[in-house]
């Protein structure tokens, strides 16, 4: 897939992706100049991994950031659902190389501290966390008048997880002819904030109690939807399904989070009519003229985690997800080609 010289939507509502790739490929040669015996993994993936002294098991540890999803949180005043959000968004980056979650940290920043707003946010963290079985171990809270704006918040989180190093799950092991298997998103999840929020509220003018235009719910209720863990079904996949790679699809969308785990000379066809595709997506690509291809570059599009499996497997793996209470369909396959995914309408 080519990709537009112009500047896409998402540049034009402040965020650009191709320059965030490049200072990445620029800064992995400082990274791997602090590398110690332990480390086992390249800057890239879902979840750094580090070899624990003596053991059999392989830490695996991510921090992510919730994003500009706060200031809809701000808004609407409620803060709960964000909580959960940084919670399960870091444990399914650790997912997807097999790892089950043993603790999370968090960190707020703030300008002033506010005791409602922050035992909101933390009643969130510990509801994620007793759903996915892990410590909420602790973390830091910080005032920094004249760095964040009054009323508003940073809100960050790191987990760190373990899985056998025979269980590790690469993507190296995948090759053409596997099967792409899709888990249903609960909507934006924490993914492209900065041009959904340009569109609904500078652009339309919308407010977070206005109904979001081809839904029955409020534009609050829409954006704030909790980016969903997929830790329990997978967690019972693995038991059954021999997993080649899995992509948690967060920040960059489908088109650059399934490349990270592909090995060279594979490309993955996503269907793009496999899932109906929520309709706040719709909305954003109608509103705010997204080309298609960007769309799914910025979005999840509905598919919320990515797993690949032989395609001998992918009906027993179809049926497992299924007995779990999910909602799996075939996005895709894998195919012959540069590392990269390409749409097929």
């Amino acid at each position: 897939m080519k990709k537009s010289k112009k500047q896409s939507a998402y540049a034009r509502a402040g965020v650009d992706i191709d320059n965030k790739m490049r200072a990445i490929d620029a800064i992995k040669r400082m990274v791997h100049g602090t590398a110690t015996s332990g480390v086992v993994s390249d800057i890239g993936l879902f979840g750094g991994m580090f070899k624990s002294p003596g053991r059999e098991e392989i830490l695996v540890a991510s921090t992510d950031g919730v994003g500009t999803k706060l200031k809809v949180a701000v808004m609407a005043g409620r803060h709960d659902t964000v909580g959960q959000d940084i919670v399960n968004h870091c444990v399914n980056d650790i997912l997807v190389q097999g790892a089950r979650p043993l603790f999370f940290m968090d960190y707020v920043g703030t300008s002033r501290f506010e005791g409602p707003v922050f035992r909101q946010v933390v009643s969130g963290l510990c509801k994620a966390c007793r759903e996915n079985g892990c410590a909420l171990l602790g973390g830091e809270t910080a005032e920094m008048p004249g760095l964040y704006p009054i009323g508003e918040y940073d809100l960050v989180g790191t987990i760190v997880g373990t899985v056998r190093r025979e269980n590790v799950i690469t993507g190296k092991t995948i090759c053409p002819g596997d099967v792409a298997i899709g888990l249903p998103s609960t909507g934006l999840h924490t993914n492209g904030f900065s041009l959904a929020r340009r569109v609904i509220f500078a652009q339309e003018g919308l407010k977070v109690t206005d109904r979001l235009p081809g839904t029955r719910k409020s534009v609050a209720d829409v954006l704030l939807a909790v980016h969903r863990s997929y830790l329990k079904p997978v967690m019972r996949l693995i038991r059954d399904v021999k997993i080649r790679g899995m992509a948690h699809i967060t920040g960059g969308g489908v088109l650059d989070n399934i490349p990270r785990i592909l090995p060279e000379g594979t490309r993955v066809v996503i269907h793009t009519d496999a899932t109906a595709v929520p309709p706040v997506f719709r909305y954003l690509q109608d509103k705010g003229k997204v080309e298609f291809d960007e769309m799914y570059r910025v979005f999840n599009m509905g598919i919320g985690m990515v797993i690949i499996v032989r395609r001998a497997d992918a009906a027993r793996a179809m049926r497992v997800l299924r007995s779990s209470g999910e909602k799996p369909f075939i996005a895709g396959e894998v195919v012959k080609g540069p590392r990269d995914v390409t749409l097929k309408r």
